[in-house]
C-alpha cells in the first residue's frame, strides 16, 4: 500500500512540505511505503494540447523532457496521491497546473487510469484563497473518476513565513486526521475480496 505526496511549493522545506508530511505521517505509522516527490522548482512543461496521449494510448506524455512520466508511473502504483500547493494569487502554483493539466488528461485519454484511487488536496495559504485551490486540484480528481476524502475542515494551513504553519494547530489536526481517513479508506478499498 503506498501514498505519494505532490509538492507543488517551489520551496523545499516550507509550509506545503510541513503540511503534506504531517498528513504522510498517518501513513507511514500504518506501516505504509510513502513518498514526497517536489514538483515545484522543477521546470515542469505545460500542456501541449497535442492529443498525441490520446491518439497513442501508451500511457504517457510526448513530452519526455521532464519528470511527468516519472510521476504518472508512480500514481500508477500508489493506493493515494495528495496534492499540495501554496496558494498564489488564490490558486496552485504554475508548476503544479502543468503537472495536473498532463498527469489528468494522459488519464482519462487512456481509460480513467487513476479511477477509484484516491486524491486529496493539501493547502497552505497567508490570508486567504485556499478554497479556491482546494476546488481546483479537487476537480482534477472528480474529473479523474477519484475518490476525494474529507476531513474536519478545509485541507489548508496558515502561514507565511517557513514553518507557521507548524504554529496553526487547527490545520496541523486537520492534516493528521485527513492523512488518518487516507489510511481507513486505503484499508478498507484495498482489501482482498473474499471467495464466498
Amino acid at each position: 500500500m503506498k501514498v505519494l505526496a505532490f509538492n507543488g511549493s517551489p520551496r523545499k522545506g516550507g509550509n506545503t512540505e510541513l503540511l503534506l508530511r504531517a498528513a504522510l505521517a498517518p501513513a507511514e505509522e500504518a506501516g505504509m511505503e510513502t513518498e514526497l516527490i517536489q514538483v515545484g522548482g522543477t521546470d515542469v512543461k505545460h500542456c501541449r494540447a497535442c492529443y498525441w496521449c490520446a491518439k497513442n494510448k501508451v500511457r504517457r506524455c510526448v513530452n519526455g523532457n521532464d519528470q511527468v512520466n516519472e510521476w504518472i508511473e508512480k500514481i500508477l502504483g500508489a493506493d493515494a496521491i495528495l496534492l499540495g500547493s501554496p496558494t498564489y494569487f488564490a490558486d496552485m502554483t504554475a508548476d503544479l497546473k502543468a503537472f495536473v493539466d498532463r498527469m489528468a488528461f494522459v488519464a482519462r485519454q487512456n481509460d480513467n487510469l487513476f479511477s477509484r484511487k484516491i486524491g486529496a488536496a493539501v493547502v497552505a495559504q497567508r490570508r486567504g484563497g485556499a478554497v479556491n485551490v482546494l476546488d481546483s486540484i479537487n476537480h482534477i480528481f472528480l474529473m479523474s473518476r477519484m475518490i476525494v476524502p474529507g476531513s474536519t475542515y478545509w485541507n489548508f494551513g496558515v502561514g507565511r513565513d517557513i514553518g507557521d504553519v507548524s504554529n496553526d494547530k487547527e490545520g496541523m489536526d486537520n492534516m493528521r486526521d485527513l492523512g488518518e481517513t487516507i489510511v481507513w479508506l486505503v484499508q478498507t478499498t484495498r482489501k482482498p475480496v473474499e471467495a464466498e
